[in-house]
């Protein structure tokens, strides 16, 4: 990590905080959030105040306000140290709103427009607490009481896919950090949430060895050997033979001696059987999982 002093550069920012290159320079530009300094070449320097004000940033976000008042909450949380605005206050239901009205007219470009501007605005775990989870929800109750509801849920699905793919390999690319490899449980055809860690995780330097659905545990130890990877990731909802994933996992941890960690739905219907297998069961909330992930694997 580049820092002299406590003088961090923005990549070093980004690793630290979360929170990409993109958005950090959104929110000096636009908002006016942070006020980096600058080298002669131009670069941006921030402080460990910068980096104390982007984690207060963070949690407003986190309480659903919206970016455009984010400047004022953190003038009256200063002066008067109140709480921040109710989360009815920020811009998520209408944003759900928006992309639900984009689905069922399948307008691609609208839906692009909505997605692009919110993920350069907000940290990829605030975009998914607040407005792809809540969206797939309504998507879900829509999905036996329209004609075109099946439809609906399967382009929104091929969209996010592509979009989250592509900003994923993107990222991917250009970090050096600790190398993780991710998959889906065996049985697990959605990859939706593993995309959504995997961003997630690139944003705070991590390299992802991403390997997909339905993946059998059995060839990854040698997927690490090859990779030099230091941790494993699992995710799923679909339904497993509890005493066969304890096995598998138990199987996994021997042969590789590596920490397991196992997230969605799945961490919570056989938390018994993982944690006795000797894996870390992370539950179904992106930051607290990652901030567990951090605690046992820092990002080099």
């Amino acid at each position: 990590m580049s820092s002299v002093d406590g003088i961090y550069t923005i990549s070093a920012t980004a690793s630290m905080t979360g929170v990409n290159a993109v958005t950090l320079r959104a929110w000096e530009r636009r908002y006016g959030l942070i006020t980096p300094t600058r080298t002669e070449a131009g670069h941006r320097l921030y402080t460990e105040e910068d980096i104390e004000r982007i984690k207060l940033i963070l949690n407003l976000l986190d309480e659903g306000i919206a970016v455009s008042r984010v400047k004022e909450a953190l003038r009256i949380t200063a002066e008067r140290e109140v709480a921040p605005p109710a989360e009815d206050q920020g811009p998520w239901q209408q944003l759900q709103r928006d992309m639900l009205e984009a689905v069922a007219s399948f307008d691609e470009a609208t839906l692009g427009r909505i997605y692009n501007e919110s993920m350069s605005l907000y940290p990829v775990e605030v975009v998914t607490r607040l407005l792809l989870l809540p969206l797939l929800e309504l998507l879900g109750e829509r999905w036996m009481k329209s004609d075109t509801g099946i439809a609906e849920e399967h382009f929104f699905s091929v969209f996010m896919r592509n979009k989250l793919g592509a900003r994923f390999h993107h990222q991917n690319l250009q970090n050096t950090g600790t190398k993780i490899v991710a998959a889906c449980l065996p049985g697990e055809q959605h990859e939706f949430g593993l995309l959504l860690f995997a961003l997630a995780a690139n944003a705070r330097g991590y390299r992802i060895i991403l390997l997909g659905s339905d993946m059998p545990l059995a060839p990854i130890p040698h997927v690490v050997k090859r990779s030099v990877s230091q941790a494993i990731v699992l995710t799923g909802a679909a339904e497993l033979v509890p005493q066969a994933i304890q096995q598998q996992l138990i199987t996994l941890l021997e042969k590789t001696g590596l920490p397991v960690f196992v997230g969605g739905q799945a961490s919570s219907r056989y938390r018994n059987e993982i944690e006795a297998a000797g894996a870390i069961a992370v539950g179904e909330d992106l930051t607290v999982g990652l901030h567990t992930l951090k605690k046992f694997i820092p990002v080099k």
